[in-house]
């Protein structure tokens, strides 16, 4: 790897474990397009190695604003909603799945911006996981729905609830790639080396978050999921 690709390679995952720390996710949204490109082999495995450790530091800052309930009405969700991914991307081509359900992202943000708020209840919860999980199986951004529900909470319960969500989700990932052979060396040694700019785009989060009010935050948070789903349209178009 030249250096110009090594320094690239840690501003975008400065840059991404930032936003994660601040709006509870987007972490591999932002960094795995430029992640592919400089090192294929980083993906998935060290990705959700250094998405974990940013998961990890904001439960421990903002363990008190967890919504431990709703995260788990949420993981209920997940589970059905990863099996359901799973059976759409044997029935449905990956590209007309993947261009379906970013519209339905799409089309979710454009009547939010409306004045559409689901209230965090545990029904709309448990929808709410059961999309992250089908959209993270079928195309690896499972963000945006879970945003949407929690949009209206604060910033620290948005981002805590966020977190232990989506830990319990990458643990299990990063256990079923371990069992599978898809983790090696190469991406632990990875890890190692790009932890300290995790930690860094961390650290900066402390100073984003003090701008982000509930408003800000939720205009991010739908800007984010608009452009994950524009981001997933192109790839699969191109």
């Amino acid at each position: 790897m030249s250096v110009t690709a090594g320094v690239v390679l840690g501003f975008t995952i400065f840059a991404a474990a930032c936003m994660q720390a601040s709006i509870g996710f987007g972490m591999g949204m932002l960094a795995a397009p430029i992640v592919a490109l400089i090192d294929p082999g980083l993906i998935p495995g060290t990705l959700i190695m250094l998405a974990t450790t940013v998961t990890v530091l904001v439960l421990l800052q903002e363990r008190a604003s967890l919504d431990l309930h709703g995260a788990g009405w949420a993981l209920v969700g997940r589970v059905v909603g990863t099996a359901a991914g799973a059976g759409l991307l044997v029935l449905i081509p990956e590209r007309g799945l993947s261009v379906l359900l970013a519209l339905a992202v799409l089309a979710g943000a454009a009547v939010t911006v409306l004045g559409w708020q689901p209230p965090p209840l545990p029904r709309n919860l448990a929808v709410a996981g059961a999309a992250s999980g089908l959209f993270g199986t079928a195309t690896s951004i499972g963000g945006p729905p879970m945003a949407l529900v929690l949009q209206g909470s604060s910033g620290a319960r948005l981002r805590a609830t966020m977190s232990g969500f989506f830990l319990v989700g990458s643990i299990v990932s990063l256990v079923v790639l371990a069992a599978t052979g898809s983790i090696h060396r190469d991406n632990a040694v990875a890890f190692v080396v790009l932890i300290p700019v995790t930690v860094l785009g961390y650290l900066a989060s402390r100073y984003v978050n003090r701008w982000l009010d509930p408003v800000r935050l939720r205009k991010v948070s739908i800007a984010v999921s608009c452009f994950g789903a524009l981001l997933l349209i192109g790839r699969q178009l191109m």
